[in-house]
């Protein structure tokens, strides 16, 4: 049944959903290091442990629900994709995927730049010591003040996302007296195969200028003229949570013909090509993603093979993986509020939080791993639907899930691959206070995005 055809939102209860899992695990207890952070285990008394401690301290110590975001882990993805690319390649961590002032040091560090879209984002890397010319500034309308703060702060590059920021940009660069270094975003008719609110390439959206109809071809003569205007490059994404190749592949082919023709127009040949993220993670063992090596490779071969078979000089490559990055290195930690059989379906097990906390099950039919991480059990599985607090029958977690029969109340739960969107689109629904972030690393424990409280919630609310 359609979400539309049903005014209280969508039927959940009377069929198993398409995907669910055919038949339990071998092992409920086992943790999959495919979808888990990489120091994520067990101790002798089964309770899982990240970084050497036990998810029950962490729950005692910080409460839930909260993020619980492995410091080593994310360090060592964002290297990753720093020396796969190398030297002469830019990588650029997607700020959307989750963004604080903790993070910001981190990529600092480990020499990764730094994607932003929106004055909040900006500040954020601003205020976390990112450096002006490592941040790039997206967004599909962006506000004059947002764009003046940008170039007064020195941004490295403004992706230019319409024929009215073009001028736009220009405009307030001129007046402060800069040229401001551009790309401009082109929708180059690939389709990901993905959910349709990921897919960004197909030319029907809100995202770029499109490649058809020569006006890609027309943005880059305009921005060409304008003083106010160093246009470095053309920019691509095609979608999210992409494990085919064959898509960058067509989009790369596309893109490297509109700067062979900008060549042949106007003698100019642009030195980047931004390919964008959208690389794909693990949410459950079924998901096969590649390693940063493989898609550093894999996107390189093909951009010099498109660039000399239309002799072009090959342009320096930028990508901008972040749920790649944050992705796996973050689980969230639930408490087990109560325990619903439903004869002949499945149990509904409810957590003390939801869709507030994670909306991606909701919005994109998300699909999730999740383990009991207080205790091991030998109890039979059973299948469960693992929901929220919200009063809303759209309110799941995990659709499908296997879980021993044994869950109580008080049990913990946690569910990995929680690290990217999941605080980033957090919400108050019902004024439910968003979770802490807590990272973890060498067997210590810290608050990078605190808890809210009722008067964080209040002090909006001026009455």
């Amino acid at each position: 049944m359609s979400r539309s055809a049903h005014p209280a939102g969508p039927r959940h209860a009377d069929v198993l959903s398409d995907g669910h899992y055919s038949a339990p695990p071998a092992d409920l207890n086992a943790l999959d290091p495919k979808v888990w952070a990489q120091t994520v285990g067990r101790d002798e008394e089964g309770v899982l442990t990240v970084a050497g401690i036990p998810a029950t301290r962490l729950a005692e110590e910080f409460g839930t629900p909260a993020y619980i975001l492995d410091e080593a882990d994310f360090r060592a993805r964002a290297r990753a994709w720093r020396t796969a690319f190398g030297a002469d390649a830019d990588v650029f961590y997607a700020g959307k995927a989750f963004l604080s002032r903790a993070v910001v040091r981190w990529l600092h560090e480990e020499g990764l730049n730094l994607d932003v879209c929106s004055g909040g984002e900006l500040a954020t890397a601003l205020s976390g010591g990112m450096p002006a010319e490592r941040i790039a500034f997206h967004g599909n309308n962006k506000s004059v003040q947002e764009i003046e703060r940008a170039i007064e702060a020195g941004v490295g590059r403004i992706v230019l996302d319409s024929f009215q920021e073009i001028v736009r940009v220009a405009h307030i660069a001129q007046s402060l007296g800069k040229r401001q270094k551009v790309q401009i975003r082109i929708t180059v008719g690939v389709e990901a195969h993905t959910h349709e609110f990921i897919a960004t390439a197909h030319e029907d959206q809100k995202f770029g200028i499109p490649l058809a109809g020569g006006q890609a071809a027309e943005a880059v003569r305009r921005a060409l003229q304008l003083d106010g205007l160093e246009l470095i490059g053309i920019h691509s994404h095609i979608g999210s949570q992409i494990f085919d190749m064959s898509g960058f592949e067509v989009a790369a082919h596309r893109v490297v013909g509109l700067l062979r023709d900008i060549r042949d127009e106007h003698g100019v040949e642009l030195p980047e090509i931004d390919l964008g993220g959208g690389l794909g993670i693990a949410y459950t063992s079924d998901d096969d993603p590649r390693e940063p090596h493989e898609i550093a490779k894999a996107l390189t071969e093909i951009v010099t093979r498109e660039c000399e078979a239309a002799r072009l000089r090959t342009p320096r490559i930028s990508v901008e993986p972040g749920r790649a990055i944050v992705g796996p290195t973050a689980f969230t930690l639930y408490e087990v509020g109560t325990v619903k059989p439903l004869d002949g379906l499945r149990t509904y097990v409810s957590v003390d939080g939801g869709m507030s906390d994670n909306i991606r099950t909701a919005l994109y039919d998300a699909e999730y791993s999740v383990a009991l991480v207080s205790r091991t059990s030998d109890a039979e599985p059973m299948l469960a639907r693992v929901v929220g607090k919200h009063c809303e029958s759209g309110d799941i977690v995990v659709k499908d899930a296997f879980l021993p029969a044994d869950l109580a109340p008080g049990d913990l739960l946690a569910v990995p691959a929680t690290g990217a969107y999941c605080r980033s689109m957090a919400s108050n629904y019902n004024h439910v206070l968003r979770p802490p972030v807590i990272a973890v690393k060498d067997g210590k424990a810290k608050v990078i995005v605190r808890r809210e409280t009722e008067d964080d919630l209040l002090r909006l609310d001026v009455g």
